[in-house]
């Protein structure tokens, strides 16, 4: 039973995974989304699709309702018109949970979309929040995945969600991830309300770290095919010609990964950690350098490196139309990153840069407070109207 209070204000929330352990970026936005909405007096009833993960009690603090549906993993899916990250994601007793209350529906992810055309819905008010461009995403994945099967099914699956991206006709308004996204679907989605709410994080304030790391730091989920792309990059690239030390932190890295850093003593490869072990590594680096070959949605981890890290190291398409810029060191080549590591090696990151970064976030739209405003606004948008 939930512990959590009755509101006035209530929601449909559905989740395409359970956001607890709050360990990658998908599940940290979804987890501290709830928390603002609970704590600006939003009433949850939370639907979570279940895979790998265990039911968790905590969330029952934050929502009115929490429910659980299994992931329907089936060969038969891969044959569909569907993508397969949707058509997993499907129950009857979802459905009639969603059309029993006439409430407004947070759909998280073109992952949970199954039903967002279904005549069971058609008077309910629709937003969905999406969390990437997802066919670009799986084309990118695609590019970079070296098993020729996966590679096959990202392509399908890139061309699938192109397609069904379509269902967002069917939505009353759409809550993009970052500008780079909003202009996309503003362009297709032409009289639709479409508004930029960044990703939801853990923090509210930059944190000052006076002290020098001895370190650098790139983490990441490391089975996910890009970040273990940015990992043999950085090892290969840029450390293999510095003696800078460099920690890699991430789960599930490739055997690949794992026989790189085995060849070189200043490369260290941490994996198994616990959400705190990760944000502890970030606080004490000297340099957090996050390269991505991939610019979709928003990277939470470059996020909460500019909150609780000293200096930041990018590439272009990490920062891209992101309003970032200023807080990083932006460099494109491997020479460059080298030179810049060297220089920031020996440089205090200062109350002043604090200080800046803190005034950035609360412009661009990346403090919690702003962005649960704005999401409101568009589940309780005056007057009413769920046509």
């Amino acid at each position: 039973m939930s512990t959590a209070a009755s509101s006035d204000k209530s929601i449909h929330l559905l989740a395409f995974d359970i956001p607890i352990p709050v360990n990658y970026g998908g599940a940290i936005d979804i987890y501290y989304k709830i928390k603002a909405l609970h704590q600006a007096g939003i009433g949850i009833h939370l639907h979570c699709f279940q895979y790998g993960r265990k039911p968790a009690p905590e969330l029952e603090n934050h929502c009115l309702s929490v429910s659980y549906y299994p992931r329907r993993f089936s060969p038969f899916h891969f044959c569909r018109q569907i993508p397969y990250i949707v058509r997993s994601r499907t129950s009857d007793n979802l459905l009639r949970q969603l059309a029993g209350q006439k409430l407004p529906i947070l759909f998280e992810g073109l992952h949970s979309c199954f039903y967002l055309d279904h005549p069971s819905l058609k008077h309910h008010l629709k937003i969905v929040r999406t969390h990437n461009i997802e066919h670009d995403y799986y084309f990118n994945l695609a590019r970079v995945e070296k098993n020729r099967w996966k590679r096959l099914y990202f392509n399908r699956e890139a061309r699938k969600l192109k397609r069904f991206e379509k269902i967002l006709f069917h939505a009353n308004g759409i809550a993009a991830i970052s500008l780079k996204d909003t202009q996309h679907f503003a362009a297709t989605y032409k009289d639709m309300p479409i508004d930029t709410i960044s990703a939801f994080h853990p923090f509210n304030q930059v944190e000052y770290h006076p002290e020098k790391g001895s370190y650098a730091l790139y983490h990441g989920s490391l089975e996910v095919g890009e970040n273990n792309q940015a990992a043999l990059f950085l090892i290969n690239e840029v450390f293999s010609k510095t003696d800078i030390p460099l920690i890699i932190a991430g789960n599930k890295p490739s055997q690949e990964l794992v026989n790189c850093v085995n060849e070189h003593d200043h490369v260290e490869l941490r994996t198994g950690l616990s959400t705190e072990a990760i944000y502890k590594l970030v606080r004490d680096a000297q340099v957090n350098i996050l390269p991505t070959f991939q610019a979709t949605g928003i990277k939470l981890k470059l996020l909460i490196s500019l909150y609780i890290g000293r200096h930041c190291i990018v590439n272009f398409p990490m920062v891209e139309s992101t309003g970032l810029e200023s807080m990083c060191h932006i460099k494109d080549t491997a020479a460059e990153m080298r030179a810049c590591l060297k220089e920031l090696m020996a440089t205090p990151y200062t109350r002043e840069e604090a200080a800046h970064r803190q005034e950035i976030f609360e412009q661009g739209g990346y403090c919690n407070s702003v962005n649960v405003e704005k999401l409101i606004r568009m589940l309780f948008p005056r007057p009413v109207d769920y046509r």
